[in-house]
Order: C-alpha cells, then structure tokens, then sequence
C-alpha cells in the first residue's frame, strides 16, 4: 500500500518523499507544481483529482498549504479553498479509500495573540494546553482545518493525527528587523533554542504519526527541537535572553564571538514538544546543543535533508525588499 504525501514539491513534502522512498516505502507524491517528487500534479481542491489518487493509499501525510508568506500575495477566498476545502476533499476521500492513518501538518501559527508578548514581561510557555487564537487568515484556515481533522476521525473513525509544526524553513527570516539584526545561520540556531526544527527531525515525526495514529489520538502535537529551557526560565527570558543562553551554554560565548554572533535580547514564547515526545515517541536529533557541537568541529549544524532539499522560496516574483511581499 502506499503512502500519499501532498505538497511534494514543497520543503516538508520533498523531504517525506525522500526519507520514504530511502526507506523502500512505496509513496505518492501530489503538487500543483511538476518536481522530481511529483508524480500525480493537480490542485488538492479537485475532488476528482484527489480520488484518483488516493487509490491504493494506506496513508496520507497533508503538507500542502498556503502558507503565512503568501497573505499579501493572495486573497482570503485562496486560503480557504485550499487550506480548508482542499483538506475537506483529502479528508473525505481519504474515509472513502479505507485509509488507516492521516496526518495533518498544521503550524505554531495558530496560537497567534495567544503567544501575544510585551517588553520586559515573561516568555510564554506554548503547549498544547494554550487555546489558539490566530492572527490572520494563515492562522485562521489552519486552525479550521485542525476542526475539520476532528470532526471527521470523530464522526467518520479515521485515525488521524494533528502535527503543529514550528519554523524548518531555510529562508530568510519574515522579519526585516531580525534580517537586519542577525546573520540567518546566527538567527537559526538560535531559533532551535525556542520555535524551530531540523527538516529531517520534522520528517521524522511525520512518518512516528502514521505509526501511531490509531493509538495516540488526534493531538495535536507540538513539534519544534526539545528547548533546555524550564518554566521557571521565563521571566529571566522575557528581561535578558541572553544571559539565560550563556547560563546554560557557557560554551556558547566564544563559539559565538569566533563568528561575530549576537545573543538575543529578549525571547518571547518557548514551544513544548513534551507530548509528542511521550505519547509518539519522538526523539529530535538536533537541537540547540547539537548546532553548538557543529560549530565546535567547524560542521554545519543542518542535517543532510535540509541540505539536499535546500531553499524553495514561497512565490515566482522577487521582491525588492528580501524574500517576503512585505
């Protein structure tokens, strides 16, 4: 039986594709856009296109999506037709095909003005206990597409699996503040500390919730690097961030110095990967102790996936103004 991987053309769905065809699975890859990892091309919001190719499929792992990047550069109607009705088609295709395991990729973004954070105040401890409360129509539509998730393992028994993903993109930050604040490999790793996560460690959980999806419920599941950081670090993360990083990392100061490197001044919000860690076993391979053993030995702390898959980018144009539209 196969393994139907949606977005395949994309960063996460090139990366499944890769890591399942290493493994000998049988897999199917689906995109709007032709790719080496491309095999059925058409739009998810094509529901006779979507049946098609869900034929034979035992499990489908749902990277496709609009993604935040694309707010300024398409309508709301886009997002919802894609990230809602196109997931409702997979969903309901999917029932119909028999198929035993389906994962959602869903994203941090969700929690939006929940992970709202002022000047001086404490970091925000984000865990699957927050309720979201999305900022734009990214946020929205994903979030709907998470309730769609629900409804249907509920009411139809399909075993599905809800993963809120943390940044794995290697682009330029969104930011132009942080673009002009931080070298993008400084900012990165740092990230790892907080909100982000090696591709290969993100595919990884991807193919742990098709293993189990029948036990470990809907979620969802936070997956983001395992941070050192404890509750109790929050306040001191909220003042000084960077003081919290050298306590922890001494080694960090002069690894970083040797590269002309910044600490952060502030960090706002902390994900937690707990739950996934315990309920699928999950087991990250780099976090933010593993980039500082690579910078140790002169090694880049990226792992070979991200490496081979590389940048993509979000849109065909380029902007004057770094990688975003604004």
């Amino acid at each position: 039986m196969t393994v139907l991987v949606t977005g395949s053309a994309g960063h996460l769905g090139e990366a499944l594709m890769r890591l399942l065809r290493e493994r000998g699975e049988m897999a199917r890859g689906l995109d709007l856009k032709r790719s080496p990892f491309t095999d059925a091309v058409g739009s998810i919001c094509d529901r006779s296109f979507v049946r098609e190719a869900m034929a034979g499929v035992r499990a489908v792992l749902h990277t496709a999506t609009l993604h935040k990047p694309h707010v300024v550069t398409h309508s709301r109607q886009d997002f919802v037709d894609t990230n809602v009705s196109g997931t409702l088609a997979l969903l309901e295709e999917a029932v119909r095909a028999g198929v035993t395991a389906f994962v959602q990729t869903s994203t941090t973004s969700v929690f939006g003005d929940a992970m709202a954070h002022r000047p001086g105040q404490p970091a925000k401890w984000i865990d699957e206990t927050v309720s979201p409360i999305p900022r734009n129509i990214y946020g929205a539509t994903k979030l709907a597409a998470e309730h769609l998730c629900r409804e249907i393992a509920r009411n139809d028994k399909l075993p599905a699996v809800i993963l809120r993903t943390s940044r794995f993109f290697p682009e330029e930050d969104d930011s132009a503040a942080a673009r002009a604040s931080f070298a993008q490999d400084n900012l990165q790793a740092l990230e790892l500390l907080y909100r982000r996560a090696d591709i290969a460690d993100m595919a990884s959980a991807h193919l742990l919730a098709i293993d189990h999806a029948a036990e470990a419920g809907i979620g969802p599941y936070i997956i983001s690097a395992t941070t050192p950081f404890t509750q109790a670090d929050l306040p001191a993360l909220g003042r000084d961030a960077g003081a919290v990083v050298r306590a922890h990392f001494p080694e960090s100061e002069a690894l970083f110095a040797q590269r002309g490197w910044r600490f952060p001044e502030t960090i706002d919000r902390v994900y937690s990967n707990r739950r996934a860690r315990e309920v699928l076993g999950w087991r990250p391979d780099r976090d933010f102790r593993h980039a500082l053993d690579c910078l140790a030995r002169g090694r880049d702390f990226r792992s070979a996936m991200a490496r081979a898959v590389g940048s993509k980018g979000y849109h065909h144009q380029v902007f004057v103004d770094g990688p975003y539209p604004a």
